[in-house]
């Protein structure tokens, strides 16, 4: 009746029921089972991201201690403290000097130094030098002792972090100490030619055993005269003992972090490159055989489309694209098998047709056997130019550029023009198209193909008297064309098989003239379109199906 094709269809389904296990999923497995579940030794993005990970957390500790602003806040208050007592101890002294009458520090007239200096309350680990004004010291006392903890009390793990922090304390502590290898005396000596009425000069510096220690020097006055200095150093270690401790905690949780963000690195890095791996080991596979020349099979990717991230995308994608690719393949093993099935049915005719020419003795014979040779040479010229547009469908497809365009304007031209056609042969021709314009998005020229394709099939199917029937309606979100004819109809077996590629059915009259593919090239258009394209009988009532067809009915649903 009509001729009709239809796109192969594999029906494949990426999951169990198309996978090879015994090509895939074990190759998949013997690599993963190589590349082993810690991903660091094989896997460069798991090193990565490790890697900077670390890096920001040691940058942000390296920052921690240059800034340093524990140490800074306790020796600025402990210079603070050191200078107000400091101070305190010389108002003590200027208090017991007289206004008028004149005194010596250094030979105690008028004023006992270091009787004065006893009877005061010293704070904890500082030590009080008392000098005259020619910078000679007369008297000294240090206050009660302070338990400093010790870098030995530690543990191991406290040990070996402050080695390494004392090894790079240098580059990481900015400015210089004044005075190496000092005691709290050779700071208050050095502080006192410094001194000079409202002056509180300081003075930093680190012992023999390179813990650091502090001293400040205060005036002392008697009216505008100065009569010498009071000298106050704290302790050895005393800033250290503290920021130790603190240093220690930062340190120690340092190492918990390190080895917090590892393990996280690691379950990342598994989450992530393992995935990854497995993907890129399906494709490998794949690529391997097609380059070894194996035992053909699906490649299996591994679906993990149920991850909600780029990987699960990744993996739809992929598996799409594969299964897209095996479609394709099937369908132009497919294809090739139909052309070349349909090209050996002309072929097998023209032998015949030559090799009875060659017996044949009357001039009529070899007349109608020359038709023969030319009717099959023009099937197969006809069948080839359809085979090769068929062929080029799919990539021209891609290729062109959609447009929007006005669908009833394009079907008023093609009807105007096809109706004289239809007149030509006696068929009536009847429109049924809305006043208002319908735009469509798609390729213009491909649709009018396919309605071209279905109005000259419905005229080829009717004889003088018949009437073909074009008719639009909107619905929605989609627009309906319908193409309705008085003719046969289409037997009921073929409504099934109408759309198949190379099923033609015509009349004896027409054998040969079509290649088959016309309704199948429709269809696949349609549906590059997003849009479906069916076939039905038109019957005086559809409770009775076994009634004779009034005509055939072609619907052509398109988007809007």
């Amino acid at each position: 009746m009509r001729d009709n094709r239809g796109v192969v269809n594999s029906d494949v389904v990426l999951g169990e029921d198309w996978v090879s296990p015994e090509a895939s999923d074990a190759d998949v497995r013997r690599k993963r089972e190589r590349r082993g579940y810690l991903t660091l030794n094989r896997s460069p993005l798991a090193r990565k991201i490790i890697t900077f990970n670390l890096i920001g957390l040691l940058i942000l500790v390296g920052g921690v201690f240059y800034l340093n602003p524990f140490r800074d806040s306790l020796t600025a208050q402990r210079v603070s403290g050191l200078n107000s007592e400091a101070g305190l101890i010389a108002n003590v002294f200027e208090a017991q000097m007289p206004r008028n009458a004149p005194v010596s520090l250094a030979s105690g007239d008028g004023i006992n130094p270091q009787a004065t200096l006893d009877a005061l309350s010293l704070s904890r680990g500082v030590t009080v030098f008392v000098y005259d004004g020619a910078g000679q010291q007369v008297a000294n006392r240090s206050g009660p002792a302070i338990e400093l903890d010790r870098p030995e009390g530690g543990n191991i793990i406290t040990g070996a972090l402050n080695s390494i922090w004392n090894a790079t304390s240098r580059l990481l502590t900015p400015g210089n100490l004044e005075f190496t290898g000092a005691d709290g005396k050779d700071l208050a000596d050095a502080l006192v030619p410094n001194v000079a009425p409202g002056t509180t000069p300081t003075a930093t510096g680190v012992d023999a055993a390179g813990e650091k220690l502090f001293a400040v020097a205060a005036p002392i006055m008697q009216g505008e005269t100065l009569m010498g200095s009071v000298a106050v150093a704290s302790a050895a270690g005393e800033i250290d003992s503290l920021v130790r401790k603190e240093r220690e905690q930062v340190l120690q949780m340092f190492v918990i972090a390190i080895l917090v963000s590892i393990g996280l690195s690691l379950v990342l890095a598994s989450t992530i490159a393992n995935p990854l791996s497995d993907l890129a080991a399906a494709a490998e596979i794949g690529r391997d055989r097609n380059v070894r020349k194996l035992a053909p099979g699906r490649v299996r990717i591994p679906d993990l489309t149920g991850r909600p991230d780029e990987i699960g995308r990744l993996s739809g994608a992929l598996r799409g694209m594969v299964a897209a690719l095996y479609d394709r393949i099937e369908a132009n093993e497919q294809f090739a098998a139909d052309v070349a099935h349909e090209i050996k049915n002309p072929l097998a005719s023209l032998r015949s047709a030559v090799g009875t020419m060659r017996v044949a003795k009357r001039e009529d014979q070899r007349e109608k056997l020359l038709d023969v040779i030319d009717h099959d040479v023009r099937r197969l010229d006809r069948l080839v130019s359809d085979i090769s547009n068929a062929s080029r469908l799919d990539s021209e497809l891609v290729k062109e550029e959609e447009d929007q365009f006005d669908l009833l304007h394009m079907l008023t031209n093609l009807t105007d023009y096809l109706g004289q056609e239809a007149a030509s042969k006696g068929v009536e021709f009847i429109t049924d198209l809305p006043r208002q314009p319908i735009m469509v998005y798609g390729l213009e020229a491909r649709l009018a193909q396919v309605f071209v394709n279905l109005i000259t099939n419905a005229i080829s199917f009717c004889e003088e008297g018949d009437a073909v029937r074009v008719w639009v309606r909107k619905r929605d979100n989609r627009v309906l064309v319908v193409f309705e004819d008085t003719g046969p109809g289409i037997p009921e077996q073929a409504l099934t098989k109408i759309f198949n590629r190379f099923y033609s059915e015509r009349p004896p009259g027409q054998f040969g003239d079509h290649s088959g593919l016309g309704l199948a090239i429709s269809k696949q258009i349609v549906e590059a379109h997003g849009g479906v394209i069916w076939a039905e009988n038109i019957r005086p009532t559809e409770a009775d199906i076994t009634s004779e067809p009034l005509g055939a009915r072609f619907v052509v649903g398109l988007p809007i």
